[in-house]
């Protein structure tokens, strides 16, 4: 009751508040003052007509010209331009993330976006009436943090559709009984290819594999060309996040490829208080189930980076074999290594979740991980 009071009570401030509903066509705006509502549609990215409603809401709400706009709307396609825009405006917005936002638990319920601007407006006062638990905010990178992500999600992206091209290349030669792997000199042994039967390949799919082979070719050309890129610019370290990239380098079992990502999505621009918020940003705590008889462990809650937790897994199976005498592989062996394939899996995931904290106390504190060895100095080659 207090929080919605003092909601009430700053909407006899002036104060107005907004919630957007955006679509790939049109975007749903609800406006209130508190106590009356207002809803108007818009096309979707039209900036001018957004800032119009604003003001035609103060009007029809009885608000004045002059006072503070509250906004928010879901984390999405769209991004943060429209954050910083809203930002530079004056308004006060939050980004929400989408799966924090109450959902009616009936089996059937209606879904529109009036419905939805407008339990998002309710749910906008109510945090900004003091319930901080009914929402969860994006935390917001800097344009400059935003675009140093750019190259490893695209290079992410490029061995998804290298896979794809390799994949239907084989498909394809499997449909005629041959099996071949796809290498440089693929082209040049596909003329003289037949197939299980020995009979010639037919003029088209030779024509289609020859295409596909291209669009593999290219896709790799532009892999090593960003690897190329990363390299390099690791390599100079001129800039704080290419430094912490270098200092997680040092250790052994931690290459560019895990670095990488590391950095540029969690470590560079993100502060982090305590551990706890380093779990949960990467979706790794657990989620115990205890509700009367029942107790049982529900797995880690997966709602954080999933670009950090497939790394981690992928680098805490690679600190087990690099790192054996380390605290946290010593931790490892102990519990879950005389287990089995199932206990092993579900042992990586917590040795992830704790590498990854010690990681973030080395970067952030200098703090070794307990029992790291460092890799050995690289000799230049005499002349």
């Amino acid at each position: 009751m207090t929080a919605v009071l003092e909601s009430k009570d700053n909407a006899t401030g002036g104060v107005l508040y907004m919630a957007l509903e955006l679509s790939d066509k049109h975007w749903k705006l609800g406006f209130s003052n508190g106590d009356k509502n207002r809803q108007v549609t818009i096309a979707a990215g039209d900036w001018p007509a957004l800032r119009a409603a604003v003001t035609q809401a103060k009007a029809k709400l009885q608000l004045a010209e002059t006072g503070p706009v509250y906004s928010c709307y879901e984390a999405g396609r769209d991004g943060f331009w429209l954050h910083r825009a809203l930002r530079e405006d004056g308004i006060i917005n939050q980004v929400i993330d989408s799966s924090s936002i109450e959902v009616n638990r009936r089996q059937r319920r209606a879904k529109t976006d009036s419905v939805d601007v407008k339990a998002l407006l309710r749910l906008l006062q109510r945090y900004l009436g003091g319930e901080r638990q009914v929402l969860s905010v994006v935390r917001v990178p800097t344009p400059a943090a935003e675009d140093q992500r750019r190259l490893h999600r695209e290079r992410e992206r490029l061995l998804k559709e290298r896979v794809a091209h390799s994949a239907r290349i084989k498909s394809l030669l499997v449909l005629q009984g041959v099996r071949l792997e796809v290498k440089r000199d693929f082209v040049a042994r596909l003329a003289h290819l037949t197939d299980a039967r020995g009979r010639p390949l037919g003029g088209e799919l030779k024509a289609e594999l020859v295409r596909e082979y291209e669009r593999y070719a290219l896709v790799t050309q532009q892999i090593q060309g960003l690897e190329a890129e990363q390299k390099r610019r690791v390599k100079a370290g001129d800039s704080p996040v290419l430094r912490q990239i270098q200092q997680l380098q040092l250790l052994r079992g931690v290459g560019w490829h895990s670095s990488w990502p590391l950095v540029m999505e969690f470590f560079g621009w993100r502060d982090f208080r305590n551990r706890r918020e380093v779990g949960s940003c990467a979706g790794l705590t657990p989620t115990p189930y205890n509700s009367g008889n029942s107790v049982r462990e529900q797995g880690i809650d997966k709602a954080g980076n999933r670009r950090i937790r497939r790394v981690m897994v992928e680098l805490s199976w690679l600190w087990l074999r690099h790192q054996p005498d380390s605290a946290l592989s010593q931790w490892f062996v102990q519990r879950f290594a005389q287990g089995g394939k199932r206990m092993r899996r579900i042992g990586i995931v917590a040795l992830a979740r704790k590498l990854l904290i010690a990681l973030w106390r080395y970067v952030a504190q200098g703090v070794v991980p307990e029992g790291a060895v460092f890799k050995p100095p690289v000799v230049p080659l005499t002349q």
